[in-house]
């Protein structure tokens, strides 16, 4: 196992003190499953030792799991892999002991900089042969990832077989269940989860050395809900890829299993006129075996192009933000306190199918107007539509081709400056429509600004390197055109209603001193207000108050703290609250001083930063959750077959929940999911089969 970065001292990470006859010491690491302790064996042998989370030893799902873990390490170990040595997963605590390598993950070793070609080509062959073997083995990883590849000295070593199946397993993944991590996974895995096989890895594999030659992976972005949309359905990103790799790579990376090339194939075509080199100081060569006469090594072809149906999705996460503060979502986050007034007492619950045409994702987007005038929603072939919240019925609705509009990231249709405004299917092109016929009022080309953001009366259009032009949201007047920021800044919008924005460059970006930069901007004239850093890699989650919440990301991605930041000025004070396991992929939503996360796999948590601690962590068996809505006494999270979850926000105990929302099997995946529209005492939600519908928020139990 890897050392992997140590994010603190945590509860998990202090006990417990043994682990059958393991004396555990420093904690390598912590992830969804368990914690990863470093330890020494009896003859003075290094060990890593795997224990499972308390609060998940007592899943027979989860212990169903690691026993299948344990299985699939044990049968691969050897030249490629952190040899098992120890082992059990019938414990209190399960646990499992592998040889402890120190060495860099992939993951680690791109941060500082991406691999040359004589580099990949080593490293991408000893990955092709580590797959081999393990397929040899009858296993299949299925979550083959930077962060699982260490970096060892005599070749790549493969790690972590937490979700990976043996051919002959009896344990299936449920239907509709997720497992995996989006940027690394196969279209199939997504689509048809039962039905992964070998192919899935190569896929992987096609990915990670994307990620390996550039930083960034074939199908890139903040929102895994996007990633999972252009795995399925679009071309990979190979710019930046060395030239000679690119036919090879786009092979791995086709759409149909049928047509990627073995691991063998693979790792032929990498040794072909491989110099001697190595990812650092050391050649690394792959032991040469007597090939498979099953595994042939032919000239690596080009796949049969499909065309790619883009759709820009833009990412939840960063885009909830914006619509958190700026009420957008949801305009105000009444929920079950208004459930007392005479339209909440009266409310019929209601669902209707939003479509246009015949797409694979046909989850529509909806947003409320003031004071619930209207429900506005996008869908697959749906421009926009004006719903009446009391019934449902259509008012007017906007046919075009194409996956549905978008506002700030995939939220949608939003009000801003008295029109509804929309990015038009394609993205290049924003639209400021009348709320009451879906008139065009005015429009803006925006093929050169990636990021738009709506904060107030204004529209930011952000280009790559920092540019940004300001337009009046009411008239798509440009009021000032500055820079400010760089890549990867994200904008989010001031609570006070002042005009200042708050831009967020994260460590990545902001240089390499490991520091996040947030300056506050007035959006009336372009005037940069204050600046600060703060330590480490800072994403936006929500403006609340007088304050912004961010979370903190480790090395892989994952949320292991969040942190309040005053907005008032660049001395404001600041605090952080750990999050004892991390959560991968998380979105917020903050009510007081309490934020609620949900992160992959389906965990819910509450985190309270005025008191220092997290609240309850509330594990929903969903294999994705949208961004929560919260209101003081309710969570609301969408899972990803359709059903819309209550969680009572004070004890993280499920309230309630709606049926499953899916069809007969061919739309059975939401590649982004919206967040549930709360609004005086009723909650609106979407779903994969192209519904949208409303419930009351009072007595979720007999939703």
């Amino acid at each position: 196992m890897p050392p992997l970065r140590n994010t603190g001292q945590s509860p998990e990470a202090e006990r417990p003190e043994y682990a059958g006859h393991y004396r555990l010491e420093s904690c390598l690491g912590t992830g969804g499953m368990g914690v990863v302790h470093l330890a020494t064996s009896a003859s003075g042998r290094k060990r890593a030792v795997k224990v499972i989370h308390a609060e998940h030893a007592a899943d027979p799902e989860v212990r169903a799991r690691f026993r299948q873990e344990v299985t699939a390490a044990r049968r691969v170990s050897g030249a490629f892999t952190a040899s098992v040595v120890d082992a059990d997963p019938e414990a209190g605590r399960p646990w499992m002991a592998t040889l402890f390598i120190d060495a860099r993950t992939l993951s680690e070793r791109v941060k500082r900089s991406p691999l040359d070609v004589v580099e990949l080509r080593r490293m991408g062959a000893g990955l092709a042969e580590a797959l081999r073997d393990i397929h040899r083995a009858g296993v299949v990883h299925r979550d083959l990832k930077p962060s699982n590849v260490l970096l060892a000295p005599d070749g790549p070593k493969v790690i972590d077989f937490g979700i990976s199946r043996p051919t002959d397993s009896d344990l299936r993944t449920e239907t509709g269940k997720l497992i995996g991590t989006p940027p690394f996974m196969a279209p199939e895995q997504f689509q048809r989860p039962r039905e992964v096989g070998p192919a899935a890895d190569v896929f992987a594999m096609g990915s990670v050395l994307v990620h390996a030659a550039t930083g960034r992976g074939p199908f890139d972005s903040d929102s895994p809900y996007i990633v999972a949309y252009q795995v399925v359905h679009n071309e990979p990103d190979l710019t930046g890829v060395p030239t000679d790799l690119v036919p090879l790579l786009r092979r791995c990376l086709a759409k149909d299993p049928e047509e990627r090339p073995t691991p063998y194939e693979v790792m032929v075509a990498l040794r072909k006129a491989a110099p001697s080199s190595s990812y650092d100081t050391q050649a690394y060569i792959p032991s040469p075996r007597t090939p498979d006469p099953r595994e042939s090594a032919p000239e690596v072809a080009e796949p049969r192009r499909r065309r790619g149906r883009w759709l820009r999705w833009a990412a939840l996460g960063a885009a909830a933000v914006v619509a958190a503060t700026a009420g957008i979502v949801a305009v105000r986050m009444t929920g079950d306190e208004a459930r007392t007034s005479p339209a909440a007492r009266t409310f019929t619950p209601w669902s209707v199918t939003l479509r246009g045409g015949d797409d694979e994702n046909r989850t529509p987007v909806c947003a409320a107007g003031p004071g619930l005038s209207g429900l506005y929603c996008a869908a697959p072939g749906v421009k926009a539509a004006l719903l009446d919240p009391d019934t449902g019925k259509t008012r007017w609705s906007l046919k075009t081709p194409g996956g549905p509009a978008q506002a700030d990231g995939g939220l949608g249709p939003l009000l801003a400056g008295g029109l509804l405004q929309v990015i038009a299917p394609g993205g290049d092109r924003l639209e400021a429509l009348d709320p009451k016929t879906g008139d065009v009022r005015w429009a803006a080309g925006i093929s050169s600004y990636p990021t738009v953001r709506h904060i107030g009366d204004a529209v930011l259009l952000v280009s790559e390197d920092g540019r940004i032009r300001a337009l009046d949201s009411a008239t798509g007047k440009v009021r000032w055109e500055k820079r400010h920021g760089g890549v990867g800044t994200q904008w989010v919008a001031d609570p006070d209603g002042s005009g200042r924005a708050l831009g967020v460059m994260p460590a990545g970006a902001a240089g390499a001193d490991g520091s996040t930069l947030v300056m506050a901007v007035d959006t009336a004239t372009g005037k940069q207000l204050w600046q600060r850093r703060l330590d480490g890699e800072l994403h936006p989650l929500q403006l609340s108050g007088d304050a912004l919440y961010l979370r903190a990301v480790d090395r892989d991605g994952f949320t292991y703290e969040v942190v309040r930041l005053g907005t008032a000025s660049a001395a404001a004070d600041s605090r952080r609250v750990r999050v004892p396991a991390p959560l991968d992929q998380a979105q917020g939503a903050v009510v007081g001083d309490v934020v609620y996360l949900s992160g992959a796999m389906g965990s819910l948590v509450a985190i309270d930063t005025a008191r220092g601690e997290q609240l309850w962590r509330r594990e929903t068996g969903a294999s994705y959750l949208s961004r929560p809505t919260a209101a003081a006494r309710t969570v609301y999270v969408t899972a990803a077959d359709g059903r819309l979850l209550a969680v009572d926000a004070r004890r993280g105990v499920l309230a309630g929940q709606t049926e499953p929302r899916m069809d007969d099997g061919k739309h059975t995946f939401a590649p982004m999911l919206s967040a549930p529209v709360v609004e005086q005492g009723r909650v609106y939600g979407t779903a994969p089969d192209g519904s949208v519908f409303g419930v009351p928020a009072s007595r979720p139990e007999k939703w």
